[in-house]
């Protein structure tokens, strides 16, 4: 049978830039030069242009699909790489036309019952499905049921509006965390991602570093409220909504047995104070939803062991049963530890490291990317600003408190505590129109103060150790893991830190 090309000349570079459009991630670079070449004089910027921007994608891609689905009714029978274009052009046109009604499901929290509405919609956007696919022969309507089509169009949108709402931010260390999240959820591979990987991704856990205060727990929600939820066809509705099953667990903040209690659930009378049978969040956790556990470099070595197996082979027993249940949802892991010094000193398990760093992310501390992109301080004031006041107050807010970094920290402050420091100051400015840092962070705990008074040569051997200290303290908030990390003993970091009340005692 002789092949026809289905796209000549502008339609073919058209249909090549919509297959862009289509499966590049829209974090990248190649999404958006393609989008731009497809609009041409069209494309808009400024407030707004992002709508508008959007309208006429859609109106170009229902041309090429239009013509291409005139030549193919025709009789025309296409080259496979022609065939795949127009497939590629299709599911783009459909997802277009949907976005609107699927992004707003997000602008509604989730009930008390976690259920997601019913679309009464979905006969008709199964329809148009085969009614576009359909000339192309029985093979793509096989491969894109209109159920895994609405499923998959879901999470993009779901993925898109919690990695631009939740990761803030113009600085090239932002710009690449929020496409790694991108490539977490979908991989680098988009197509394969959609035929087969959405149904295995649940068993590669997610591991995110960083230090204290970087947004680790952000990005995990953004993953978390990313998954691929499927479609019940009958109910006419998604099966869960991920934001209601993300469960963030801080595992510091627990004995060993309330986090084995809180991960695994127990049978009453497992321990003492377990009056009644408890269900843990692993078993509570739904197909399409996530358990996020934080500082999982704090957790004692037979937790490890218990974690592995649950890794390994999604099974687990609640404590005081020997039953085993199963886990269907995904791992996401963070810390703020140095995990590869853990493991050299025998404190944490090398095969469980191995089995959480396949899908590694790491957060970039404040200054890095307020030094990597000017006015970047200010625009992640005002995106606090507007969370706490509005966004009709939210420019002078903004002022205020830039007023204040000036006057009191000046541009090159360090902020030892990243993200989370930066909104406390704003809540500051807002409640007491100041901001005072912790005592000693503004000079002592510097690091490039500390790093410019070595060079210098100006400290004493006393004080370049206690200043040290200081900023070693500061990054993990502890008095143990400070002198651990500086083999020191607990009086002697105490001492440098000068520490001499009960407060000050480890936290």
């Amino acid at each position: 049978m002789t092949m026809h090309p289905l796209f000549r000349g502008p339609d073919l570079r058209a249909a090549r830039d919509l297959s862009t459009v289509a499966f590049a991630s829209p974090f990248g670079s190649e999404a958006e030069a393609a989008h731009k070449r497809l609009l041409g004089p069209a494309w808009a910027e400024g407030p707004g242009a992002s709508a508008a921007n959007r309208a006429s994608l859609l109106d170009r891609t229902g041309q090429v699909v239009a013509a291409a689905k005139g030549h193919l009714q025709s009789g025309l029978r296409p080259s496979d790489e022609h065939k795949t274009l127009y497939e590629d052009a299709v599911l783009l046109l459909l997802y277009l036309r949907s976005e609107r009604r699927l992004t707003s499901l997000l602008d509604t929290e989730p009930g008390p019952d976690a259920r997601p509405p019913a679309l009464p919609w979905f006969p008709k956007f199964a329809s148009e499905a085969e009614e576009l696919l359909g000339p192309a022969g029985g093979s793509l309507l096989a491969l894109h049921p209109p159920q895994h089509q609405l499923a998959s169009f879901h999470q993009i949108a779901r993925a898109l509006r919690a990695i631009e709402g939740l990761i803030v931010g113009a600085s090239p260390s932002t710009a690449r965390l929020r496409n790694a999240i991108w490539q977490s959820v979908f991989t680098v591979d988009l197509r394969r991602y959609r035929r087969t990987a959405y149904r295995t991704l649940d068993d590669v856990p997610t591991l995110i570093t960083g230090p204290s205060g970087s947004g680790k727990e952000l990005v995990a929600r953004a993953i978390g409220y990313s998954r691929y939820v499927p479609f019940d066809v009958g109910a006419r509705r998604f099966t869960v909504d991920p934001r209601s099953a993300f469960h963030a667990l801080n595992l510091s903040a627990l004995s060993p047995t309330l986090i084995e209690s809180e991960l695994f659930g127990h049978r009453r009378g497992a321990f003492t104070g377990a009056q009644e049978d408890r269900i843990g969040w692993l078993e509570s956790c739904p197909a399409g939803g996530a358990v996020f556990l934080d500082e999982i470099g704090e957790i004692s070595a037979d937790i490890q062991v218990k974690l592995l197996r649950v890794i390994e082979s999604r099974a687990f027993q609640r404590l005081g049963e020997t039953k085993p249940r199963q886990f269907v949802g995904k791992i996401v892991a963070a810390t703020n530890r140095d995990l590869g010094h853990e493991m050299r000193a025998g404190r944490f398990r090398e095969d469980l490291y191995y089995r959480l760093c396949a899908d590694m992310l790491t957060t970039a501390p404040l200054t890095e990317s307020i030094r990597d992109a000017p006015g970047e301080r200010r625009a992640l004031i005002h995106h606090v600003a507007t969370r706490l006041v509005g966004a009709s107050e939210a420019d002078e807010l903004t002022r205020q408190v830039e007023s204040v970094v000036q006057d009191k920290l000046g541009d090159d402050y360090g902020w030892p505590g990243n993200f989370r420091e930066l909104e406390q100051c704003v809540r500051n400015v807002l409640i007491h129109g100041n901001y005072e840092p912790a005592a000693g962070r503004s000079s002592e705990a510097d690091p490039d103060d500390l790093a410019r008074g070595m060079r210098a040569a100006s400290f004493t051997a006393d004080e370049l150790m206690r200043r040290y200290v200081r900023i070693v303290y500061d990054r993990t908030g502890n008095l143990v893991e400070t002198a651990r990390r500086l083999d020191l003993d607990r009086r002697t970091a105490r001492a440098k830190l000068g520490m001499v009340e009960a407060k000050d005692a480890p936290r």
